[in-house]
């Protein structure tokens, strides 16, 4: 089925992928940002691993479930007033965290930025199925991958150096507050999209057929799979560098970024790739499955260097060879979904794989929690690379052939 885009609006498809990957930046910013104020924070508010791994893990007991009826109703209502509130909550959720006095009010508002974030991506899912052709699609998910990079990325930064000069709290509040400026340029990109042909954009599909389709399924386990790598190094690696290997903050905050950073260039990169490919006339399908099987494999491989590097160049080199490995991942994980669902049902679809694949936030940092405190940091990362060729096997072996379902 043909994406809903025309010629002469492009300049404005430009500027609402742009502030689509703006979204999922301040989304991962905000998202992020336990994990560069633990160091400080934890001690603060007298929590163990194991209580800040359920902290982290609060974020994703709603932020999981709740994407089943969020990716459905971005098939049936506005999704770009949805896209706006879920922003609005998030947003005020992260600042509040700044007054904290405790672990329980923590909780309570990590779970309340689940739910607000849990827009994000069935929100830009279905907004790209609808406007951008599969000849683009490649750089339109490249800059949500890049967002998702740049987010820890900058976050970690600007994240540390709040920390270190005016505290955990300010960062929070400073990171609240930055997040509600996106809302000035959304709606007048908005105004300026053209209208929908109601032939393609209003025929609703059950989400029982989508649900009956092992496609599904087994994209939502390869979404985990990807997860519990990506989950394990946002949350743990500052805390595992500060604690464990004894940097400074701000040591801490350089190397983290320039992981990330290569992630982002990387994932610009692959989408400009995929894109030349599949103008070419090869098959997309192919490149995407390839990618994800060798990002995966690639993943193992960093996250037993980074544990067992013994120097500074090293440690730097299995980050960014994990960030590129990351950027692949972030990348096909919702151009393969909108392959498969196609503009009509592509926000219930990831939706649904979102629930299934943000499992692993649920269970991931308790478990890894319960593993440092027990059995120390090398436990936690040999899991986690087992994870990551498990994920690399799924995507070679049972993921189906990568084409739009049947959906009538």
């Amino acid at each position: 089925m043909a994406t809903i885009a025309r010629a002469d609006t492009g300049n404005v498809t430009r500027w609402l992928v742009l502030l689509l990957g703006a979204a999922v930046f301040l989304n991962y910013v905000d998202r992020g940002a336990i994990a560069v104020a633990a160091p400080v924070m934890k001690g603060e508010l007298g929590m163990s691993a194991t209580a800040f791994g359920i902290a982290v893990s609060a974020f994703f007991w709603i932020y999981a479930p709740v994407q089943l009826a969020v990716g459905w109703l971005c098939d049936r209502f506005s999704v770009y007033k949805l896209m706006a509130g879920g922003i609005v909550l998030w947003a005020i959720c992260t600042l509040l965290i700044g007054f904290v006095g405790g672990f329980a009010s923590l909780l309570v508002l990590r779970v309340m930025l689940g739910i607000g974030e849990s827009i994000a991506f069935p929100g830009t899912s279905k907004i790209i199925a609808l406007h951008v052709p599969a000849e683009q699609r490649g750089m339109a998910n490249a800059a949500v991958a890049a967002g998702l990079a740049l987010g820890p990325a900058i976050g970690t930064l600007t994240g540390g150096l709040i920390v270190a000069s005016l505290g955990w709290r300010a960062m929070f509040i400073t990171f609240g507050l930055a997040t509600l400026l996106w809302l000035l340029p959304w709606q007048r990109v908005v105004n300026q999209l053209p209208a929908f042909d109601p032939g393609v954009a209003s025929v609703r599909v059950p989400a029982r057929k989508l649900l009956a389709n092992w496609s599904l399924w087994a994209m939502g386990i390869g979404h985990s799979a990807g997860n519990f790598c990506f989950y394990f190094l946002l949350a743990w690696l500052p805390l595992y560098l500060v604690q464990s290997r004894g940097y400074s903050i701000a040591q801490m905050t350089l190397l983290a970024s320039v992981g990330y950073g290569v992630q982002a260039i990387a994932a610009m990169t692959y989408g400009m790739v995929s894109d030349r490919w599949t103008r070419s006339g090869r098959s997309e399908a192919t490149i995407r499955r390839t990618m994800m099987v060798v990002s995966q494999m690639l993943a193992a491989v960093a996250i037993f260097g980074i544990y067992s590097s013994q120097s500074v160049g090293a440690l730097l080199f299995w980050l960014c060879l994990g960030g590129a490995a990351t950027a692949a991942l972030s990348l096909n994980l919702y151009a393969i979904a909108q392959m498969f669902a196609g503009p009509r049902a592509v926000g219930t679809w990831v939706g649904v794989q979102n629930a299934i694949g943000n499992l692993s936030g649920i269970f991931g940092p308790i478990v890894t929690g319960i593993i440092i405190d027990r059995a120390g940091y090398g436990s936690a990362f040999s899991l986690t690379a087992g994870v990551a060729v498990f994920g690399g096997l799924w995507w070679a072996f049972a993921v189906p052939a990568i084409r739009q379902v049947e959906l009538d």
